[in-house]
């Protein structure tokens, strides 16, 4: 192993993928990081953690694992199939469901100007209305103010 290295992951024939961590790190820490993780301490071996389910994505989880650890500041060693940084990249997407593609059209007409609007806003204030006309005929009833007495 390089001087300065925390972690080291790789292939074990009997546990499948394992990892280890070196005197560069304490103990409790390398404990508390390989578990968030998802690898479990083998009995019987200390110092040494394996990937707890490793038949599930064994070699996604790891490659994530090296990223997360190293994303942190560690320095970690892996196996090359386990090392995000050499080994090949994600799978090719699979067949599209047209969701990315309507989010695009979407995205594209909301930054578009719209065609309802025929006239675009004004920054002035609005035109007063304008005073209706003056009736020509005179009102049929008048109201009369009666003082001190209040209407029912």
């Amino acid at each position: 192993m390089q001087p300065g290295t925390h972690f080291a992951f790789g292939d074990h024939e009997e546990y499948d993928v394992v990892a280890s961590f070196t005197s560069a790190l304490p103990a409790h820490i390398a404990h508390w990081y390989l578990e968030r993780e998802q690898f479990e301490p083998v009995p019987g071996k200390p110092g040494l953690y394996r990937l707890s389910e490793p038949e599930r994505d064994r070699v996604r989880r790891t490659r994530q694992a090296v990223h997360d650890l190293r994303r942190n500041g560690y320095t970690v060693q892996a196996d090359t199939r386990l090392d995000p940084d050499l080994s090949a990249g994600p799978a090719p997407p699979g067949p599209s469901n047209g969701l990315q593609e309507r989010r695009s059209r979407l995205a594209e007409a909301a930054a578009c100007r719209t065609t309802q609007r025929t006239m675009p806003p004004t920054t002035s204030p609005p035109s007063p209305r304008p005073t209706p006309p003056k009736p020509t005929y005179a009102p049929s009833v008048h109201l009369t103010a009666t003082v001190g007495r209040r209407s029912r």
